[in-house]
């Protein structure tokens, strides 16, 4: 396998006919790495993705060989793979593609990932409204079934391994790892304290690993390419391919496959430029929850370190573009709706700040906001950020104060127009 930086890896299979069919994927190596990782070791397989560098493509960037070695190599209870396919980060869509496109490439990293280590029982967790990314998952896991891929024995090597698809009932939060588990188990999706971890104690109190559907799809490269392959691509510390779900005034948006370090400037190429040609005024780079970049931030590189060196994080590469023609304050009041909304509500912090932050930004944009207002929302998002349960205050509360940071004059004029009409109806 050569590593020529525009070689598509993840999504090579997308545009087959019959993509998502089994005889599809077989033809084009499907299941050959499987054969490879059955023939070897739980614990060769843990230090290849070590090797290899891969890290989590859900959001927080952790490395999956580390999660996994994570997992007790004793097996007095049972262990569990759980797949965060609850894609719900508002500008994210690789998931979902994939596993519509290509659901084998992502059952293969399943079983890969179980036998290193030592589960017997892996749920995949999919977002209740994408209906047909279930049928087909579910449809691709009936067919590794009939060949002898998926139950008991797995091409005689002992190993067994049951799959579940399970759909969630449409809740953000349920993105959230701890969440998910509650949810999975039965309960309202909330997160849990840590520690315990998952690894731990997850699903029904048992050693559990969570990991996203985009992060165990790679595993089946890996295994066939070899680590030294895989970290050609990307950067030292952010190696291998990534889908980057490219949204808003570009003049072809959709899914682009890129190596981690891509600039929004190359993304920008490869979908066409911005719409009929208006100019770039600000974007994000992993989705809602990640502060803001503007036109000056164009040669970030978008991997995991240049993110955060830059001031905000790479998410999930949600990048969604806006022109000029964006009103910054609606932009981040609409945002700020989704959080207040899907807040679970367990802590004060999120539950109240999310809503006092959506009634601020709302009056704000109707043009009845006051100067004082802009210094209350990021007296309000001091409150929520590192002192809520979750990572979904701290989301909430990046668009604002990036916004604000970038934007403030904008806030300022919704401040001053209403200061005129004041002055206007006291004359």
């Amino acid at each position: 396998m050569s590593a020529d930086p525009i070689t598509p890896v993840l999504t090579k299979r997308w545009l087959s006919p019959q993509s998502w069919r089994l005889s599809t994927y077989e033809k084009l190596e499907g299941y050959t790495a499987l054969r490879k990782a059955l023939a070897g070791t739980p614990e060769q397989l843990v230090q290849l993705i070590k090797d290899a560098g891969l890290r989590g493509r859900g959001g927080a960037g952790f490395p999956a060989g580390v999660k996994w070695s994570f997992m007790p190599p004793n097996e007095d209870k049972p262990h569990y793979l759980v797949i965060n396919a609850d894609e719900g980060e508002p500008g994210t869509c690789k998931d979902i593609p994939l596993m519509m496109a290509d659901p084998h490439s992502l059952i293969e990293g399943c079983i890969i990932a179980a036998y290193a280590m030592r589960s017997h029982h892996c749920f995949i967790y999919v977002r209740g409204e994408a209906l047909h990314p279930i049928r087909r998952l579910t449809s691709a896991v009936r067919e590794a079934y009939g060949a002898g891929y998926l139950g008991r024995d797995i091409l005689g090597t002992g190993f067994d391994l049951d799959i579940t698809v399970h759909a969630g009932a449409g809740a953000y939060i349920c993105g959230e790892e701890t969440a998910l588990l509650d949810s999975l188990e039965g309960r309202r999706g909330q997160p849990r304290l840590k520690p315990p971890f998952p690894a731990a104690a997850g699903l029904y109190a048992a050693p559990t690993t969570v990991n996203n559907v985009e992060t165990i799809a790679s595993v089946p490269y890996i295994v066939n390419g070899g680590a030294d392959w895989f970290r050609q691509m990307g950067r030292e510390k952010s190696p291998g391919p990534k889908i980057y779900s490219i949204s808003g005034h570009v003049e072809r948006p959709g899914q682009y496959e890129a190596p981690l370090g891509t600039t929004l400037r190359e993304l920008l190429e490869l979908c066409g430029g911005m719409k009929d040609g208006i100019p770039l005024k600000f974007w994000t780079p992993g989705g809602s929850s990640t502060p803001l970049f503007t036109a000056e931030h164009l040669d970030v590189p978008l991997d995991f370190e240049g993110a955060a060196e830059a001031g905000s994080m790479l998410g999930t590469t949600a990048v969604q573009v806006f022109n000029e023609t964006v009103s910054v304050p609606w932009a981040v009041m609409k945002w700020t709706q989704f959080y207040e909304h899907e807040s679970c509500g367990k802590c004060t912090p999120c539950r109240e700040g999310t809503y006092w932050l959506a009634q601020i930004l709302e009056r704000m944009v109707e043009g009845r906001g006051t100067e004082e207002d802009i210094d209350t929302l990021l007296d309000v998002c001091d409150n929520i950020l590192g002192r809520s349960f979750c990572a979904l205050g701290d989301g909430a509360v990046s668009p604002i104060t990036s916004g604000i940071k970038y934007f403030r004059d904008e806030f300022l004029a919704l401040c001053e127009s209403n200061k005129r009409e004041l002055v206007g109806a006291k004359a």
